[in-house]
């Protein structure tokens, strides 16, 4: 037996040298790190290991490990060469399977599946045990596999996640209990040259609400789409979830309920808990981190971006990022509606921050489009209504003083000279006859845009543009909105789905709805943030982002109905937005990435992740 063991030593310590050499993993290594603006950090140095070689992989020993690493399987893809040299041979089917033949294979298998819950699970699946096969499919599919890798079928995973947990590395947990050891656990992640996190205390998934730490799934995957549309490299994004406990007593009832099981914190002691986790962020990762809020509370996510804005590009999908993507719709309708964005007037129905978060960027681009005649913020804020479930946010109402603070801004004197308040949706229609109507609710809507006020659009605009944001459920279908506008209104909403195909009516016209996604957006502010280094992410840069977007729209994408530019080539779009990031991080001095690459847009695309198989020496 000794004899035996003996005679496998120089075996495992010549594939030792291999790994630790980089032969295995160097070009891997090299795409994820090609430029500073992604692979460096300006962390503390003391902490950075010698080697770029991931921990993990150090220690591979075998043939049968390398399988079972996501980050180099390639599955039946190992030429002859590479199973001899790596002592796979005998571990695989004789059959080698190019990875084009491999993501064919497994999306046959996506679409034989009964329901997208299932399909998100094979993914989640594919993407454990084969990353770059996981992404190739990702990439090369984005339109199909959108709504199941991201909204809506992954707050069906988080509702579900502890029947479906498996013990693997998938993202970063931090309770309450780790309160003094954050900055030890972060170096427990694998991977040391972050660059872009995503992180949630799971408090507001969508319609679901409180999920505590089952909403995990989501940070995995908007970085999932950070990777495939943006081109950013898995290595350096972390998903994180803050777990605060949580109000959900379903859940603290569970005996399979896999985070803390108490109450949720607020105050001071998840103050505490969010100070330590952003001072842990810098002391590892460096001030330049990109770190994305998701699911939390508005004011917690709005307290934390106004505290922590000065020391990280920090930013929030759901305040900022919505906005841009709806600012980028109204002004790729621009030939179609024949105004500008200062030209409308906008009224937002819906409770909650959701909807003054929209009308903040709504006012700032307007700002910013008539700056060339000394306009204000203050004078932005006169084109922009809101509308709750009492009727138009006026002084004149009666509920006035006890209006939340958030409303404020948005709070006119009156509807008209001529008529103090309106009651409900069509009154606030006929009388401040708006061009644009939004409607946002992260519940099912209590406001709907029915025929009335559809027709009532119809007639007070020759294109009225009708976005039903809510999720679930939308205000109005497309279908009634079209109908009722006789055809002439133009629809956006958030069901990833409706892109899909075209609505036909009974008159036999056939209309394109545009999807409002957020994944058009981030992926590529992402980008550019990285690209050039940004110590900080602001509002003028979402605007700036929602402009590259709008300009990417053709005539042939309207001409269909559409205000969006078709998903499939993403990673183009998400260039084109990351260049007008990057410029306008350099133009404001808040750049730290030099020398500025001569050709951003460029720079960008060269530099982005490919998923495709590397040969290993």
């Amino acid at each position: 037996m000794l004899r035996q063991l003996r005679a496998q030593l120089p075996r495992f310590s010549e594939q030792r040298s291999l790994l630790a050499s980089g032969q295995i993993c160097d070009t891997h290594t090299r795409s994820s790190t090609s430029f500073s603006g992604i692979g460096d950090t300006d962390a503390n140095t003391d902490e950075r290991p010698v080697s770029s070689i991931t921990p993990w992989v150090r220690s591979v020993i075998s043939g049968a490990d390398l399988c079972r690493n996501p980050k180099y399987n390639k599955g039946l893809a190992f030429t002859e060469t590479e199973r001899d040299r790596l002592y796979l041979r005998g571990l695989l089917p004789p059959a080698i399977l190019s990875q084009d033949v491999q993501a064919d294979r497994a999306l046959i298998n996506i679409r034989s599946m009964a329901n997208d819950l299932d399909r998100h699970s094979y993914l989640t699946a594919l993407q454990e045990r084969n990353e770059s096969l996981f992404y190739k499919l990702l990439v090369d599919n984005i339109k199909e596999l959108l709504p199941i890798v991201h909204m809506p079928t992954v707050s069906e995973y988080c509702a579900k996640y502890a029947l479906m947990f498996r013990s693997l590395p998938r993202a970063l947990f931090i309770s309450l209990k780790d309160k003094g050891m954050i900055y030890q656990i972060m170096k427990n992640w694998p991977e040391r040259r972050i660059k872009a996190i995503c992180v949630t205390d799971g408090e507001r998934v969508g319609h679901l609400g409180d999920l505590g730490v089952q909403s995990v799934g989501v940070p995995v995957s908007k970085l999932a789409l950070y990777t495939a549309c943006g081109g950013i490299p898995p290595s350096v994004c972390l998903p994180m979830v803050l777990d605060c406990g949580t109000d959900n007593q379903e859940l603290l009832d569970s005996p399979f309920y896999v985070g803390l099981k108490q109450k949720r914190v607020r105050g001071l002691e998840y103050q505490e808990l969010l100070d330590e986790f952003f001072n842990a962020v810098q002391r590892r990762f460096g001030n330049t981190v990109l770190i994305h809020l998701e699911d939390m509370q508005y004011e917690n996510m709005s307290k934390t971006m106004a505290q922590y804005s000065g020391n990280f590009p920090v930013f929030s999908d759901d305040i900022q990022g919505l906005a841009a993507v709806v600012i980028a719709g109204i002004l790729a309708a621009a030939p179609l509606t024949s105004k500008k964005l200062a030209d409308h007037t906008f009224l937002i129905a819906g409770e909650g921050r959701a909807a003054t978060s929209i009308a903040s960027i709504i006012a700032a681009a307007i700002a910013r489009e008539r700056r060339h005649v000394n306009e204000t913020i203050l004078d932005a804020r006169k084109r922009v209504w809101l509308l709750d479930s009492k009727g138009l946010v006026v002084r004149s109402r009666g509920d006035a003083d006890e209006l939340d603070d958030h409303k404020l801004p948005y709070c006119h004197r009156q509807a008209t000279p001529e008529k103090q308040s309106c009651p409900d949706l069509l009154d606030a229609v006929r009388t401040i006859k708006p061009s644009v109507l939004i409607g946002i609710s992260s519940m099912p809507p209590t406001i709907t845009f029915d025929e009335d006020v559809c027709q009532e659009m119809g007639a007070n605009n020759q294109r009225p543009i009708i976005m039903p944001l809510s999720q679930p459920g939308a205000e109005v279908k497309p279908k009634d909105a079209y109908t009722w506008t006789d055809g002439r209104c133009i629809f956006a909403d958030r069901d990833t789905r409706t892109d899909s195909s075209d609505v036909v009516l009974d008159d036999g016209r056939h209309f394109h709805p545009s999807t409002c996604e957020t994944a058009y957006l981030f992926p590529g502010v992402g980008l550019g943030t990285l690209l050039s280094r940004s110590t900080k992410l602001r509002d003028d840069m979402f605007i700036v982002a929602a402009e590259a977007l709008a300009k990417l729209v053709t005539d042939e994408d309207r001409a269909r109905g559409a205000i969006y530019p078709p998903i499939g080539p993403i990673r183009n779009i998400s260039a084109h937005i990351a260049k007008a990031v990057a410029q306008k991080a350099y133009d404001a001095g808040l750049a730290t990435e030099q020398p500025k690459p001569s050709d951003l847009q460029t720079a960008a695309l060269q530099n982005m992740y490919e998923p495709d198989y590397r040969n290993y020496r």
